[in-house]
């Protein structure tokens, strides 16, 4: 009885120690608005696509739909309040610079059934309280995967979005954890 009570308490204070994780933001207090700017769309329309099925290079709004859901994310976030450009303490700046898609997973027919999406942008953080840009990340990615067949089937537009919130998701934490 004696030796669990020991085990129980060192696992008791090894649990309360806790492991140092936060869901506090790294940003100097200071820090605690941003404004996100529109992205804008570096992808030429016109480029010519080799393989139909296996990589597109153009979805029309795609730039839009990013630029709503990183507000969506820091309004989630709670860590920055979204606010207006002469108001911010942060400016975000965003260009999409690739759209593409690939299959995934094949069936034994070597029918694609499963494709991933991959959104490519360029960022650039400033701190609008001095106008010194912080930092600034190419090729910066989100992903996101959808099934053409079977009972997880979901639609091309679906998948899309999946890529885009996981590029949201990444962009927000990029800025507010500052890895």
């Amino acid at each position: 009885m004696r030796k669990f009570l020991s085990i129980f308490v060192l696992l008791f204070v090894a649990v309360s120690a806790g492991c140092g994780y936060t869901t506090s933001s790294l940003l100097p207090p200071e820090l605690d608005s941003i404004h996100v700017e529109n992205f804008e769309n570096k992808i030429d329309p016109a480029q010519e696509v080799s393989n139909k099925r296996a990589s597109y290079t153009y979805w029309p709004g795609l730039e839009t739909d990013i630029t709503r859901a990183v507000i969506d994310g820091f309004i989630f976030d709670r860590h920055l309040d979204v606010e207006r450009k002469s108001k911010a303490a942060l400016i975000l700046k965003g260009e999409l610079t690739s759209f593409r898609q690939y299959p995934l997973s094949y069936d034994k027919n070597d029918n694609v059934v499963e494709f991933r999406i991959e959104i490519t942008v360029n960022l650039q953080l400033y701190d609008n309280l001095n106008g010194k840009e912080m930092w600034e990340e190419i090729s910066f990615m989100g992903e996101g995967t959808y099934s053409i067949s079977g009972s997880n089937a979901t639609s091309e537009s679906e998948g899309v979005k999946r890529a885009v919130k996981d590029l949201a998701q990444r962009i927000v934490e990029r800025v507010v954890e500052a890895w």
